[in-house]
């Protein structure tokens, strides 16, 4: 994604999507790759070079990647530019969804996390944790969709986000009283945005899975194993 909104300031860091506080460099022993896995892209795709692109979808590669890369492309971005036409429409998206989105900066990362949770997706949901703390997202949010846990005396909108994403992830029907209270507490566009950043981010989380994309080699994983703490 690497969005000059946001990521410019990541770039020390040479691998897109997490912050400082989900790298631990001091780490003794890196994270294992199976032996399909590309030793780059610590994942089962080969990177992605824009040398080797068609001239025309070169300029996609630019703009998903960013001018005059040097590091490996990891991530949603790194396995969507293997279909420059799609890596492009996901970042028109994402673009908008992820920075523009009615629902405001707080209320989009908590939507992440939760698609992210449903799909127990690692890469995903450490990528975006320390962001939606920083965006301002409590602390006993982002543990109530870790853990799985009850959401009775969240903040209302924070409650809405989750149980809407549990009905729709999980249960794949929303109710009349949660959608009311979604239309309620966001408006009716904010709440079809909340689930089409669900949907956004469930289809990197697929994307992600399908290429069993492992973290960056001296990042510690902030989700735990499906079902507990």
């Amino acid at each position: 994604m690497l969005r000059t909104k946001l990521y410019s300031s990541m770039l020390a860091l040479t691998l897109f999507g997490f912050s400082a506080q989900a790298v631990n460099a001091q780490a003794p022993q890196e994270n294992p790759l199976a032996a399909d896995h590309d030793l780059q892209t610590r994942s089962r795709i080969p990177e992605i070079k824009r040398s080797d692109m068609k001239a025309e979808d070169q300029a996609i590669y630019d703009k998903v990647a960013g001018l005059n890369r040097t590091t490996p492309l990891m991530g949603p971005q790194g396995v969507s530019l293997h279909m420059p036409k799609v890596a492009q429409a996901m970042d028109i998206l994402n673009q908008y969804l992820r920075y523009d989105s009615i629902i405001g900066r707080r209320y989009i990362e908590t939507s992440i996390l939760v698609a992210a949770r449903e799909f127990d997706q690692q890469y995903e949901w450490t990528a975006h944790e320390p962001t939606a703390l920083k965006e301002g997202a409590p602390q006993a949010v982002v543990d109530a969709i870790k853990f799985d846990r009850d959401i009775a005396g969240l903040e209302a909108k924070d409650s809405l986000i989750i149980r809407y994403g549990r009905e729709l992830l999980r249960d794949h029907h929303v109710s009349s009283a949660t959608y009311a209270e979604a239309v309620s507490l966001f408006t009716q566009q904010g709440a079809l945005e909340i689930a089409a950043v669900m949907g956004d981010y469930v289809l990197a989380a697929i994307l992600l899975t399908a290429i069993d994309q492992q973290l960056p080699a001296t990042t510690i994983p902030l989700l735990p194993d499906a079902g507990g703490e």
